[in-house]
C-alpha cells in the first residue's frame, strides 16, 4: 500500500508542478476537470449525480470557470443568485423527488468543490502568483508531510479523535512549523522574484503557518462529511489515496486563505 500510495504521489506532484507552472488555460482546464471530479464524488454521496439537481450543479461550474475565464467576476453575484433560483426551480418542479437537504448540499458541493479551488487559477494569475501560488500547495501537502513525521515521532495528545484518530496536536503543531519553515525557505530562494512583498520571507511563513492550520481544518471536515455518510473515501480514482476530495480536501481550504493573505500582506 506504500508504494502505491507513493506512486500516486509522484504522478500527482508531476501534474501540479506542469500544471501551475505553465499556468493560463492549461491550470484553468486541469482545475474544471478537478472541480466537476470533486463534484461528482460528492454528488454520489449525497445520491444527486445523474439527476436534475446533481445537472444543475455540474452546468454551474462550467459556467463558473468560464466566468473567470472571461474576466467577469463582477458578474458573479448574479451569477450565485441566478444558480440559487434554477436549482430551487429544480426541486419545486421535482417534488418530492429529492429531499430539501439533497438540493442545499449540491449547492454546498458547487462552491465546496468549485469555487474554493478555482482560487487556485485566481491565484495563478495574480501579480507574482507563479511563485505566490506554490504556497498553497506548501501550506496544505508541505504542513501534511510535516504533520505526519512529527505526529508519528511525538504524537501523545489526540486533537479530534472522533474524525481523525491519528492526528495528534504535536503532529498539528509540526505541521504548523514545518510548513512556516518550508515557506520562510522557499522565499529566501526566490526573494529576487517577489518584490511585491515588503517582507518575503516573513511573509511567506506567516502564509505557510496559517495555511496549514486551515489545511487541517479541510482535511477534518472532509472526514466529518464522510462519517455522516458512512463512506470511507470519497471514490477510488488515485490508487492508495481515495477520490480527488481525499487528495484535495486540505488544497481546497488553503487556496483562497492563501490568496486573500497575498492581498494582505502585500498591501
Amino acid at each position: 500500500m506504500f508504494w502505491v500510495r507513493f506512486r500516486s504521489s509522484c504522478i500527482i506532484a508531476v501534474l501540479a508542478v506542469l500544471s501551475l507552472v505553465l499556468g493560463g488555460r492549461v491550470l484553468w482546464g486541469v482545475l474544471l476537470a478537478i472541480s466537476l471530479i470533486g463534484m461528482m464524488e460528492l454528488y454520489r454521496v449525497l445520491k444527486v449525480h445523474g439527476a436534475a439537481p446533481g445537472a444543475v450543479g455540474y452546468a454551474a461550474c462550467i459556467l463558473y470557470f468560464i466566468l473567470l475565464l472571461c474576466g467577469q467576476q463582477e458578474q458573479l453575484t448574479v451569477f450565485f443568485i441566478g444558480f440559487f433560483l434554477v436549482l430551487m426551480l429544480c426541486y419545486v418542479l421535482t417534488f418530492p423527488k429529492y429531499r430539501s437537504d439533497q438540493v442545499t448540499m449540491v449547492f454546498f458541493g458547487f462552491f465546496y468543490a468549485a469555487v474554493m479551488l478555482s482560487y487556485v487559477w485566481q491565484l495563478r494569475e495574480a501579480e507574482g502568483g507563479a511563485y505566490l501560488v506554490w504556497m498553497v500547495f506548501i501550506g496544505s501537502w508541505g504542513s501534511d508531510t510535516c504533520a505526519y513525521l512529527i505526529g508519528r515521532k511525538f504524537g501523545k495528545h489526540k486533537i479530534v479523535p472522533k474524525l481523525s484518530p491519528k492526528k495528534s496536536v504535536e503532529g498539528c503543531i509540526g505541521g504548523m512549523l514545518g510548513a512556516a519553515a518550508l515557506g520562510a525557505l522557499f522565499a529566501a530562494v526566490f526573494s529576487g522574484q517577489l518584490s511585491m512583498l515588503r517582507q518575503p520571507v516573513a511573509a511567506f511563513a506567516l502564509m505557510g503557518a496559517a495555511s496549514s492550520v486551515i489545511s487541517q481544518l479541510g482535511d477534518w471536515a472532509a472526514s466529518a462529511i464522510k462519517r455522516n455518510h458512512d463512506v470511507k473515501d470519497y471514490g477510488r480514482l488515485i490508487p492508495g489515496h481515495g477520490g480527488v476530495m481525499d487528495r484535495f480536501d486540505s488544497v481546497i481550504f488553503t487556496a483562497p486563505v492563501i490568496y486573500y493573505l497575498a492581498q494582505l500582506v502585500a498591501a
